[in-house]
């Protein structure tokens, strides 16, 4: 079965946004990743709601929405308005985690939980059963081409034996230096998943990435 790659569009080129969406289109990525940041929750701003609207008029697959921001659940119902199908929160921003992950259920949309690269995977284990989706990231979050960080291989591992123990259905996806050099070493750990934003679009040949990560 082929990786699910998912390249973060906020490293396309946003003066020719839909000729970038159209080319993910064509290309063999599954879903599109959109991070949504609010220079509070991190150090960055990044983009809102007219620009996921004008993503999702050209998009003709599904969007994977990654919420670095505070009060998540105030915007639950918009994201799913404009058809996000995978909405993933921070359990860093979440107080009422069961909560925020019934909200995004109710909108119709499937819910995702984000780890800070501090934040021990066994945190997850009590709503394991109730998320489809745990995003381990592999960077601070905030800002795209940074260096990854190894330890992540082993929360990787360590994720991957909670679900299975579980029985969860939980996929695990990855986000943060992740390219052509590793994607195959983290397939081997566990991960589903791939964020790519900069090898992807930063690639002299986008399509080509794009293919031999999602057949690593």
């Amino acid at each position: 079965m082929k990786n699910i790659i998912a390249p973060s569009v906020l490293s396309a080129d946003f003066g020719n946004l839909a000729r970038d969406i159209e080319m993910l289109n064509a290309s063999e990525c599954t879903w599109l990743h959109l991070d949504i940041m609010d220079g509070v929750f991190v150090p960055n701003l990044s983009f809102g709601f007219p620009v996921v609207e004008r993503i999702a008029a050209v998009a003709r697959k599904p969007m994977d929405a990654h919420l670095m921001i505070v009060n998540p659940d105030n915007y639950i119902e918009r994201f799913a308005k404009l058809g996000v199908e995978y909405l993933t929160v921070h359990i860093e921003a979440c107080t009422h985690l069961n909560r925020t992950i019934a909200a995004i259920h109710d909108c119709g949309m499937k819910a995702g939980v984000a780890l800070n690269p501090h934040t021990n995977v066994s945190l997850l284990e009590d709503v394991l059963g109730d998320i489809d989706l745990a995003l381990i990231m592999s960077v601070n979050p905030g800002f795209g081409g940074q260096k990854f960080i190894p330890g992540s291989v082993a929360k990787v591992r360590k994720m991957r034996k909670m679900i299975a123990d579980s029985g969860s259905k939980c996929l695990i996806e990855i986000d943060g230096g992740v390219g052509e050099d590793n994607v195959a070493m983290l397939a081997e750990a566990g991960v589903d998943a791939f964020v790519a934003g900069s090898s992807v679009f930063c690639s002299k040949d986008p399509l080509k990435t794009i293919s031999f990560m999602a057949n690593a």
